[in-house]
């Protein structure tokens, strides 16, 4: 239970900080992925399309469900604003052991 946390809060964080890098630069691949900085030693990394079923603006947290799975992922509340409820947004996942 604690990785599927702990991959979430990961997911979360990746996808944040792709999200503005991929504006600017088009489509994320693996490769660029890794380059990002502090994230060169990234395991399991891949892409989850996902749909948006709630979010609290204040906090932060997003409720997604990606296939079967209902999940709750964590970003930055400012980047939430252009965000809403249906939305389909996919998830770059990644973490690392410490």
């Amino acid at each position: 239970m604690k990785s599927l946390a702990f991959a979430a809060l990961s997911a979360a964080l990746v996808f944040a900080a792709t999200t503005a890098f991929a504006q600017s630069q088009g489509s994320m691949d693996h490769k660029n992925m890794q380059g990002m900085s502090g994230m060169g030693n990234m395991m399991g990394m891949h892409m989850m399309p996902a749909t948006v079923t709630a979010i609290d603006s204040k906090t932060g947290l997003v409720d997604v469900t990606a296939g079967s799975m209902a999940l709750k992922v964590h970003f930055p509340p400012a980047s939430l604003a252009a965000l809403k409820a249906g939305d389909k947004i996919t998830l770059h996942l990644g973490f690392n052991k410490q």
